[in-house]
Parts: C-alpha cells; sequence; structure tokens
C-alpha cells in the first residue's frame, strides 16, 4: 500500500474525534430513555468512554506494532468502530438489552448503565484513542513537531461532533438517522484506508444492518415510535378502548373513547378544573404538556401548556386525540423553569408534570429553588399541583426527601393525595402517583395550644 497522504491522515483525525463525540451523545440520548440523564448515569457513561480511550492512546503507542501495518490496522478499527455504532446506539437492540436486564431481575439504572457502557461502549472509545495513536505516528513521518496540530484537528472533529449533532442532526433528522450518518463516516474512514473487496463487502453489511434498523419504518412498525429526536422518544400505542401516548418510556397520557384520561388526570379536571367558578375565565399553567387531557372539553378557560418538545402538540392532535385543542389552549415550547423565570403572568391553576424519563422529574425541578419560582408565579386563592411519582408509603429516601423539600417551601396549606389504592402498611405497592397540591391562601402559622384554642374565632 502507498503512504498516506498527510492531508488524509489529518481528514482521518478529524473524522475519528468526530464520530467518537457524536456516538457519545447518541449514546446518552438513547439510554435517557430507559434511564434518564441524571449527573449519575451521565458521569458512568463518560468515565468508561474517556477510560478506555485513554488505554488506547497507551496501547497505541506500543513499539512491537509494525508501522507497515498501521494502516491495515486502522482499516479494520473504523470497520468495527462503525459495527459498535449500530450495536450501541441504535433504539431497537437497546430496547432488547433492557429487556434482557429487566427479566435477569437487575433493574438499577446504575448497575444497568454500567454494564450496558462496559459492554457496548468500551471497545469502540478504546479504538478512537488507538487510532488518533497511530495516526498520529503515521503523521510524524511528515514533520516530528505536530503534536499540537493533532490535537486541534481532533478536538476540532469532537466540537463539530458536538455541535452537529445536538443542535443539527437529532432535532432535524432524528437520533435514529443520526445513528446512520455516524455508522456512514466511520464506513468512509475504512474505505479511505482500503478499497479491498471484503472491506466493501463488510461495509455494505453494516450499512444495510444500520439504514434497517434504524429506519423510521422499521422502528414505527415494531415499536410504534413516531418521533425520536434530540429531547424525546415519542410513541402512540393503541388498544380497542383508547391509546396511550408515551415518552421516553414513560406512559404519560391516556385518552379512552368513554371520555376517560388516566386517574391523576381525571382526578384533577373533576376536582379543580371542570368545577372551576364561571365569574371569569381563569388563567391555568400546565408544565409538561403530555397529551393536553388536562380540560380537554374546557373551553371556557385560558390554558398555557409548555413543554421542550416542539412535536408535541402535532403528535397529540394527530395520533392520540384525533382532534385540533379547541382556541383557549395555547402551547409554548420551552423550558419550565426558563418559562417561570422570564414570564410576569400570575395563574390560577398551576401544574407540573414533567418526566425525563419513566419515574424521574428532571432534578432540577424538585429543588427548593424552583419552587420558589413556582411559588411566585401563583395568584392570590390559587393552586398549584406537583404530579410525582413516589412511594405512597414514605419507603424510599427520593419519596421523603423531596416531602421535606416541597413542605419546606410550601408549608402551610397543603395537601399530599395519592391517586389509586394504596396499602400503607406494605413496601410492594411499589410507586403511584401522588398529587401534592398547595393552596396560596394567606395563614399566619398559628397553631393550637393547650394555653391558647380560640377556636369559636377562627370557625
Amino acid at each position: 500500500m502507498h503512504k498516506l497522504s498527510r492531508t488524509t491522515l489529518v481528514f482521518l483525525i478529524f473524522l475519528n474525534g468526530y464520530v467518537s463525540l457524536s456516538l457519545e451523545l447518541a449514546v446518552l440520548r438513547q439510554l435517557s430513555f430507559y434511564v434518564g440523564s441524571s449527573a449519575v448515569i451521565t458521569s458512568i457513561i463518560m468515565a468508561i468512554f474517556l477510560g478506555f480511550m485513554s488505554l488506547g492512546y497507551f496501547l497505541g503507542e506500543s513499539q512491537k506494532i509494525d508501522n507497515k501495518k498501521i494502516r491495515k490496522i486502522l482499516n479494520v478499527s473504523f470497520l468495527v468502530i462503525a459495527t459498535l455504532s449500530v450495536c450501541a446506539a441504535s433504539f431497537p437492540l437497546i430496547t432488547q438489552y433492557f429487556t434482557w436486564m429487566y427479566a435477569g431481575g437487575i433493574q438499577s439504572g446504575v448497575i444497568q448503565t454500567f454494564i450496558y457502557s462496559l459492554i457496548f461502549l468500551s471497545a469502540g472509545p478504546f479504538l478512537f484513542g488507538f487510532n488518533t495513536t497511530l495516526l498520529s505516528r503515521q503523521l510524524h513521518t511528515y514533520n516530528t513537531n505536530c503534536t499540537g496540530n493533532i490535537m486541534a484537528w481532533d478536538t476540532i472533529g469532537s466540537v463539530f461532533g458536538s455541535i452537529a449533532t445536538t443542535l443539527l442532526l437529532m432535532p432535524f433528522m432524528g437520533v435514529n438517522y443520526t445513528v446512520i450518518l455516524i455508522t456512514i463516516l466511520a464506513v468512509i474512514g475504512a474505505l479511505v484506508l482500503s478499497r479491498r473487496w471484503w472491506v466493501w463487502l463488510t461495509c455494505a453489511i453494516v450499512l444495510t444492518a444500520s439504514f434497517y434498523i434504524n429506519s423510521n419504518t422499521y422502528q414505527r412498525e415494531k415499536h410504534g415510535i413516531i418521533v425520536n429526536n434530540a429531547n424525546s422518544t415519542i410513541s402512540v400505542a393503541h388498544w380497542e378502548g383508547g391509546r396511550i401516548l408515551y415518552m421516553n418510556g414513560l406512559p404519560m397520557s391516556m385518552y379512552q373513547l368513554d371520555g376517560n384520561m388516566a386517574d391523576y388526570v381525571n382526578y384533577l379536571n373533576n376536582h379543580f378544573i371542570y368545577n372551576m367558578p364561571a365569574d371569569k375565565p381563569h388563567k391555568i399553567l400546565v408544565l409538561g404538556a403530555g397529551g393536553f387531557t388536562l380540560g380537554l372539553n374546557d373551553t371556557r378557560n385560558d390554558y398555557t401548556f409548555i413543554d421542550i418538545e416542539h412535536t408535541l402538540k402535532d403528535v397529540s392532535e394527530k395520533h392520540f386525540l384525533n382532534q385540533k385543542l379547541s382556541p383557549n389552549k395555547k402551547f409554548i415550547v420551552a423550558d419550565a423553569s426558563q418559562f417561570l423565570k422570564n414570564t410576569t403572568e400570575q395563574y390560577d391553576f398551576i401544574l407540573l408534570d414533567v418526566y425525563s424519563n419513566s419515574y424521574q422529574v428532571p432534578e432540577s425541578l424538585i429543588a427548593a429553588e424552583f419552587m420558589m419560582r413556582l411559588k411566585s408565579r401563583i395568584a392570590p386563592n390559587g393552586i398549584i399541583a406537583m404530579n410525582m411519582i413516589v412511594s405512597p408509603e414514605f419507603d424510599d429516601k427520593y419519596s421523603r426527601v423531596f416531602d421535606n423539600t416541597f413542605r419546606t417551601i410550601f408549608p402551610h396549606n397543603t395537601t399530599r393525595q395519592v391517586i389509586g389504592y394504596f396499602n400503607p402498611w406494605t413496601e410492594i405497592d411499589g410507586p403511584a402517583n401522588v398529587l401534592y397540591i398547595y393552596h396560596n391562601i394567606e395563614n399566619d402559622g398559628r397553631i393550637y395550644t393547650i394555653n391558647k384554642t380560640p377556636v369559636i374565632y377562627d370557625r
């Protein structure tokens, strides 16, 4: 084989950096469907990714690697990366992995992520580091003083991979087609290095598998996925009596043909929405639009639905509700916390119903600071409701600490409503929908004591 040109080597270094960052971001997004995107989950993935990449840097310097074989090794390496990109980032394969995890009794998201990262995010990152070192060795034959140049092009590739993946590809192409593009780029790297028949054949097999598994048609038919972008994976399941809207693994909304919704939405509609006083149109804010089922049949009050997923209204109207929202309902694409920070409106009823995946509210939205922001936007005599999936029996730390947090910010006029049946003497029921409700009514904080009990005046 003839010697690779300096331009080709720089291109491959750039490509290696681009693919590595793009693949990492795609995996983070796909895994969020099952395990969320908390700091713990992200740190596990990044630690294993960077750890094995560092190992690749070290072993790439081995003197046992013959310089004459470096090109062949790089060729095989890019083929392996292309294959691993399909295995590590394709949603159907990730779904199968978590099915096996749950079947095996492994339900901890941390353990699931750690095992997944060891299996699928060890060889790929190792090869990214290994490739960079081997390409650097080749480039040093042209100029022994080009270390900074090598690091710069690798970093530039990573920067482009980060920006393009998060700001352009996943939002507009979808995560599934972003995975296909990552595979294509890895294949291009392999073909730049060698165009032998077996390389072409391997590339064709890998690309065919990637296009098939990640196609919209396959994912819609097999998993009911309608949207799979940077923010959300959305699907709609149908049964004879109605439909369920799923977002990031969570059954977000239920719409039944007999007019019923999810139990907690029925509770809110019947006790807080449909019986609002008719003296004026009330302002209602819904943080986390779901399927727009809160107040679905209410055409009098003014609704503002907030969600970061821009496709949600269109998907809900076309595939979930099968009807247009009434004119009194406005949809704004925004982050819940930022919206509350920037708006000056005060609302008569606020519902917080935001989940990033099954059972997980984004960490910033259960912090005391966010609840203070929420409290500042409720009108006098207004009501705040937070839909939480927690233990009704307080049998885990998360349920207890959240309860402490809520009652610290809302110490008075609060209630806690468990939706559905639960047994307070057992832990086997698991988490449930629990509505935390605050009434913004003046309260001086007095208590009754044996020495001072003016009940007759207070009543």
